[in-house]
């Protein structure tokens, strides 16, 4: 059987490539609201950053995704991007890779 080929992303915290099944998408819409992206389908500006709370906190520290949009971001967003990614996190590793 053929392997499939597996979509890589880039973490734009730490800038290296990781499938995008181990990454959360960040959208900016045509109104400027960032938001997460859990389904990766959303329209817009997309960024990805990886499913680790020291990242997050890291794109919080640097607010990289006021940088990568050219905006300015709601802090309050950032601590919901931290919650998420430490749900994800715990539930994959709770349940293992298929979560």
């Amino acid at each position: 059987m053929k392997k499939r080929k597996v979509p890589l992303r880039k973490d734009i915290v730490t800038g290296e490539m990781h499938p995008k099944k181990d990454l959360v998408r960040v959208v900016k819409n045509r109104q400027d609201e960032v938001s997460v992206d859990p389904t990766g389908k959303k329209p817009g500006r997309g960024a990805y950053i990886s499913l680790d709370v020291e990242v997050a906190n890291q794109a919080k520290a640097q607010k990289t995704f006021d940088k990568a949009f050219g905006i300015k971001v709601d802090p309050t967003f950032y601590d919901e991007l931290v919650a998420y990614v430490d749900h994800q996190q715990a539930r994959k590793e709770l349940f293992g890779d298929d979560a």
